[in-house]
């Protein structure tokens, strides 16, 4: 090559590595006081309803500004004993967003009661109001179900739009229930996510905003009956050291290990929720005019557990990271009425347009509080290369 042609050739590109999640930088910075946390739970013994499980559920129940947080065995059981702790069962319609995990209609089907589902709004990817409640019209006139909850979810982090909502299930006299599990940490004005429903359901999953080394959830309430009703279901339905079930429960403790080591986490969970709103920040100051970006509505604030944009060719970009070396998610590829799982309660030709548009064309960008700025160049420079 000629000296001109080389002062022009563009410099070839050094393929970096940048994981979706990146739980090993945590351990670096955190790794030796979880180290010690856990050690005393081995010198202590207590490994079912430890000391620290109290405590956290004291910290949890503070940061959330909610006077209960009951420490349980995974997000999908939190959900579980959140419908049982309301008598939800047979008969019962709970209405859940058609865009999301399937843990959320899982639950639903788990206690006997029958999932309804919503279409989400294109905006906020949340429950849509609206249509909730042609939904909840639908199944009074048809009679078969008794309304009973409506179980929105905090997609992605960002609270749903709990005050609209809140609207519809009191017309209609439903309870809402609020699955939390991605969006520990969000807020919506004064209020931060815990204290937006009378029962709210979170997942401490290791890659949720605030994750454990394992399974874990919680459960927060301001009802103080609500809550004595979750503390009994999580151990077998006892209350206290009895050995009389007071009511139907099951096993879904939170393990002491594992409040230990959120209790180190949620010390830190302040720094890190900073971290990934400053880095959400950095994505949408870049790609704005480029692609469809989250939308976070005035006077709400999103956890982030995950950066999600809206693509084109969805799958052909999301190749075209991984060649560089970029990790990526798919949440959700699927909308739940589509869910073979679920067919026995989808209505013939039943449709949610917005959630099966979201499903062909999402994609979740790496976002996490230890990711660096070069980082998030290196992935905001290969996706705009993608989508080009």
């Amino acid at each position: 090559m000629s000296q001109a042609n080389s002062a022009h050739a563009k410099p070839e590109l050094v393929r970096r590595q940048v994981n979706l999640f990146d739980l090993q930088r945590q351990k670096a910075r955190l790794g030796a006081e979880i180290e010690a946390r856990i050690d005393r739970v081995l010198d202590h013994g207590q490994f079912i309803l430890g000391p620290e499980v109290s405590a956290l559920e004291e910290d949890l129940a503070a940061f959330a500004g909610v006077k209960h947080a009951i420490g349980v065995s995974s997000g999908r059981d939190a959900l579980i004993m959140a419908l049982m702790a309301m008598d939800v069962g047979a008969g019962d319609a709970v209405f859940v967003p058609a865009f999301t995990f399937s843990a959320t209609a899982g639950s639903v089907a788990s206690v006997g009661a029958t999932p309804v589902f919503v279409d989400v709004r294109e905006d906020t990817f949340n429950m849509d109001a609206d249509d909730l409640a042609r939904a909840m019209e639908r199944i009074k006139k048809e009679g078969k179900l008794t309304p009973k909850v409506v179980m929105p979810v905090d997609l992605y982090g960002l609270p749903a739009d709990y005050q609209a909502i809140n609207r519809v299930a009191e017309a209609y006299g439903v309870r809402v229930i609020a699955d939390a599990a991605q969006s520990y940490g969000g807020e919506a004005g004064n209020t931060r996510v815990g204290a937006m429903a009378p029962l709210s359901a979170t997942s401490f999953y290791p890659t949720k905003p605030l994750g454990c080394y394992g399974d874990g959830g919680a459960i927060f309430a301001a009802d103080d009956d609500l809550a004595e009703a979750v503390r009994q279901i999580r151990h077998h339905g006892r209350a206290g050291d009895g050995d009389e079930a007071l009511r139907l429960g099951m096993t879904g403790r939170l393990d002491t290990i594992q409040a230990a080591v959120l209790q180190v986490k949620l010390a830190a969970f302040e720094q890190e929720l900073g971290a990934r709103r400053r880095l959400a920040s950095m994505y949408t100051e870049r790609l704005t005019g480029k692609t469809s970006l989250p939308f976070i509505p005035q006077d709400h604030d999103s956890a982030y557990a995950l950066y999600t944009v809206r693509v084109k060719n969805r799958d052909g970009v999301r190749a075209k990271l991984q060649e560089d070396g970029i990790g990526t998610g798919l949440f959700y590829r699927i909308p739940l009425h589509r869910h073979p799982a679920f067919a026995q309660w989808v209505g013939e030709g039943e449709r949610h347009p917005v959630s099966e548009a979201l499903a062909e064309d999402v994609l979740s960008l790496p976002i996490h509080a230890d990711l660096t700025d070069d980082e998030l160049e290196y992935v905001v420079e290969r996706f705009l290369a993608a989508i080009a």
